[in-house]
């Protein structure tokens, strides 16, 4: 007989300093096993270059630049463009989220559209970014803006819809009004999912970074990838690869450290 029992499919949670431990060992254990392939020359280096390999060329790329422009503009021209349409988006996307979870109306006239262009690749969107916003940063910023805008819309109309009930009705018995309402109780309940939203929106944005410096570019991570592809340049390419997902997972733990500060209560109730 079976004194006590676990749920099926529930563990207890690890503490802080043995998740970390964990995640570091399962890097450690990649980079091993990538280094004993190069060693043992499973692979050829053109196809997938060893980790030495990679190093020197961060080294090379670090001490002379690519094509004559340094590694840190390249990263700062990424980011510059990214984060002014990430603030755009935001700055657009979650007011008009929040109209559509609070106005039917409005949420039946918009959804159409809001779901045709969502799925949309925005790839496809380059030449007539270029048509009708020319070469410059303006069409790169738009492309990203586009990719993130609508993921941001559709996660804050979706907050208004896991408002408690009984916290709307203890407003109104409160005598509360509309605007009340929305900024005591509606706006505090949706800002842990906005702030998701937020997090999948960047997510996607910035996968469409490379896409969007592909519009006569010539400088930035995306760019750089690109470029190195056309020379066959596998280690500058995993370089650049490397750069863009240790950024975007930089810019996704300073969003969850935000969101810690400035939603305090999130999970807690």
């Amino acid at each position: 007989m079976i004194g006590s029992s676990v749920s099926p499919g529930l563990s207890p949670g690890l503490s802080p300093g043995l998740a970390v431990l964990i995640s570091v060992s399962s890097v450690l254990l990649f980079l091993g096993a990538w280094y004993v392939c190069g060693r043992l020359e499973l692979l050829s280096s053109a196809i997938l270059p060893p980790p030495e390999e990679i190093w020197y060329t961060t080294v090379d790329i670090l001490r002379f630049g690519y094509h004559q422009i340094p590694l840190w503009k390249h990263v700062g021209v990424s980011l510059l463009r990214a984060l002014t349409a990430f603030a755009l988006a935001i700055c657009a996307g979650v007011p008009l989220g929040l109209a559509m979870g609070l106005f039917p109306v409005l949420s039946s006239a918009l959804e159409p559209f809001v779901q045709f262009f969502r799925p949309l690749p925005k790839i496809a969107l380059i030449p007539l970014a270029i048509l009708w916003l020319g070469i410059g940063e303006v069409s790169k910023i738009f492309l990203i803006f586009l990719s993130t805008l609508f993921t941001v819309v559709v996660g804050s109309a979706a907050s208004v819809k896991t408002v408690s009930r009984g916290k709307l009705r203890l407003g109104a018995a409160l005598g509360t009004n509309s605007w009340q309402l929305i900024y005591h109780i509606i706006l505090p309940a949706s800002l842990p999912e906005i702030f998701t939203s937020v997090r999948l929106a960047i997510g996607v944005g910035w996968t469409t970074l490379i896409a969007s410096e592909m519009v006569a570019a010539d400088s930035g991570m995306g760019w750089m990838v690109m470029n190195a592809s056309s020379y066959m340049r596998t280690d500058l390419v995993l370089l650049g690869i490397i750069l863009l997902g240790v950024t975007g997972y930089l810019l996704d733990y300073a969003l969850v450290l935000i969101e810690r500060l400035a939603v305090p209560w999130a999970g807690k109730e």
